[in-house]
């Protein structure tokens, strides 16, 4: 299986009624495609269903912002990037950047939909597992339970740092069983907790595919369900656990690759530091089997000369690429200063291509070219970002351009799907955990817990790789800007001097990779950190900022969808604070 995992699978039972027809027998007749219920509990039956579940993972059917990746709510609503394009396409979106969330958006249905579809899937897999197939072993029973079990978790655990109070249905509860008269008003921890446990301790070291999850990766989703709880003891012993112990499901000793780069190329995928990734494929006979959350994220316009050629979102905010300005000695601006006088990055914004401009020649983490796309440095293997050609609207999006999970040149047609009307459907896999975050999550529980030196130390790993010169963007055979990178070489002052390197470090390392909103809240900083974004970012962009404000107690969550409260009734379903 391993990329092709999740090739879509499903059966479409089709009744066909003749008018036509004088005798009922032919209702006797088994529908065309229906399984039988000896398929269905078979082995190859069970797995299927499973298969589907993890096929919901990137909300195929449903919209770019109801994946699991949370590009949008994660990272746009994070300040880590501008929603891009123009003012008019998919302006949806736009309240996400804007704080303007409506319990009638169609994008907060979706999200709210699709990972109920999840869940609803892996409760199909645990309702028939009792009535298996005898080809269906006692340890296949076990493994898929946790895999069922895991990829729950999973959903639940996106619903909750979304929407907060939500229904808990599990496979005991069924249409015409009550299903619809779960009300919102438990908060679900707990289960989410028991799900991961239960994987944890049932699932294997190492899988059958790649894709699949293992007791690890249980293992570190279970550590991260205690972080956003604040149970910081029971997190540090986990991950004490995963960072001695831990592998990937093809058998990897978890680690961190050499060059930052490979976390974000599709060659690399599954590597050493993947702990649990939603899997994709290209050239399958389908564009659905590759990655269709990144299919807009591209730089806009640009030809032959650059990947797909639409859509300009996801721009980089101003403010996020401000925040890899370095000091003399490599280390990051802490005290917010990257946002001031000359250590602000000079940008092409509202210089045309074809007129000259020098990229800013200041100290910078290598991490930033890897990250932004931006003019003079060089865009992958495409050639050199020509600035203002390759972006839709600089006045909505600014000067920059994503560029994590952008496909190389070499790798077009091969590793993305040409059979769509976009090349931007990418084999690339996107990490909802990698070692990286585990390694930064781990150092969060230490500093809590009082231990600053282990803290430093995990933190200090995560910036040497980032230091390694052959991982650098290089330009005519040297770096193509001035990067500067260190460690923390003196033990930290404080516990809160801990606590703003190792929030500010996830802020670098995973700029884009949808958590930067979901930490901010669960750290209680949410308003003065967006608000301050806000404040720096608007003037830059004020038609993409009208009206954006950051309100507490209300935006650290979305709307309960007002379509699910209709259908199930305001005495079942109430509404979150300030909505």
């Amino acid at each position: 299986m391993n990329k092709q995992f999740l090739r879509r699978t499903g059966t479409t039972a089709m009744i066909l009624l003749s008018t036509l027809a004088c005798k009922d027998n032919f209702l006797q007749i088994p529908a065309t495609g229906q399984l039988s219920n000896d398929q269905l509990t078979s082995r190859a039956g069970i797995d299927g269903v499973l298969i589907s579940a993890y096929a919901q993972l990137n909300a195929r059917g449903f919209s770019q912002s109801a994946s699991s990746y949370n590009w949008v709510r994660g990272s746009i609503s994070g300040g880590d990037a501008n929603k891009g394009s123009n003012s008019g396409d998919f302006n949806a979106l736009t309240p996400y950047e804007t704080y303007q969330l409506l319990p009638s958006s169609g994008e907060v249905n979706a999200k709210w939909n699709a990972m109920y579809e999840g869940i609803s899937r892996t409760n199909s897999v645990l309702r028939v597992l009792p009535n298996a197939a005898a080809d269906v072993s006692a340890s296949d029973k076990q493994r898929i339970t946790g895999e069922a079990r895991f990829l729950r978790g999973h959903y639940y655990f996106d619903l909750k740092r979304n929407f907060n109070m939500i229904p808990y249905v599990d496979e005991t509860v069924d249409y015409g069983t009550g299903i619809e008269k779960v009300p919102n008003n438990v908060d679900i921890w707990p289960k989410i907790e028991a799900d991961f446990k239960y994987a944890y301790d049932n699932l294997p070291e190492t899988q059958i595919a790649a894709g699949r999850a293992n007791k690890w990766a249980a293992a570190s989703y279970l550590a991260k369900t205690y972080l956003f709880q604040k149970k910081y003891a029971e997190a540090k012993a986990l991950f004490d656990l995963i960072i001695a112990n831990g592998k990937t499901a093809n058998g990897k000793k978890y680690a961190l690759v050499a060059n930052y780069s490979d976390i974000f190329n599709a060659e690399k995928d599954n590597n050493e530091e993947s702990v649990f990734a939603i899997q994709a494929a290209a050239n399958t006979g389908s564009s659905d089997n590759a990655n269709p959350d990144l299919v807009l994220n591209f730089p806009y316009n640009t030809g032959s000369n650059g990947p797909a050629g639409c859509c300009g979102f996801f721009a980089p905010s101003f403010e996020l690429a401000n925040s890899f300005r370095v000091n003399a000695n490599g280390l990051p601006l802490l005290d917010g200063s990257y946002n001031t006088g000359a250590n602000q990055l000079k940008t092409d914004q509202g210089i045309e291509s074809k007129t000259d401009f020098t990229p800013d020649a200041g100290p910078v983490d290598p991490r930033l070219d890897w990250s932004i796309g931006r003019r003079g440095i060089p865009y992958l293997d495409w050639q050199v970002h020509p600035g203002l050609d390759w972006i839709r609207d600089q006045g909505f999006a600014g000067p920059y351009s994503p560029k994590k999970f952008v496909f190389y040149r070499s790798q077009d047609k091969t590793l993305t799907d040409g059979s769509s009307w976009t090349d931007g459907y990418s084999a690339i896999n996107y990490n909802i955990i990698r070692y990286a975050d585990v390694l930064l999550m781990a150092a969060e529980a230490e500093i809590e817990v009082g231990s600053l030196e282990k803290a430093r130390t995990y933190i200090n790993q995560v910036r040497a790789r980032a230091a390694n010169p052959a991982g650098f963007v290089m330009n005519a055979g040297k770096p193509a800007a001035n990067y500067v990178i260190s460690n923390y070489t003196t033990p930290f002052a404080s516990q809160a001097a801990a606590r703003t390197a190792v929030q500010f470090e996830r802020k670098l390392e995973l700029s884009g990779e949808g958590h930067r909103f979901y930490d901010l809240v669960r750290w209680g900083v949410a308003e003065s950190v967006l608000n301050t974004f806000l404040a720096y970012e608007s003037p830059k962009l004020p038609t993409a900022y009208s009206g954006a404000k950051f309100t507490a107690n209300q935006d650290e969550y979305m709307p309960i969808p007002l379509t699910q409260i209709d259908y199930q009734g305001r005495d079942v379903l109430k509404q979150n604070p300030g909505y």
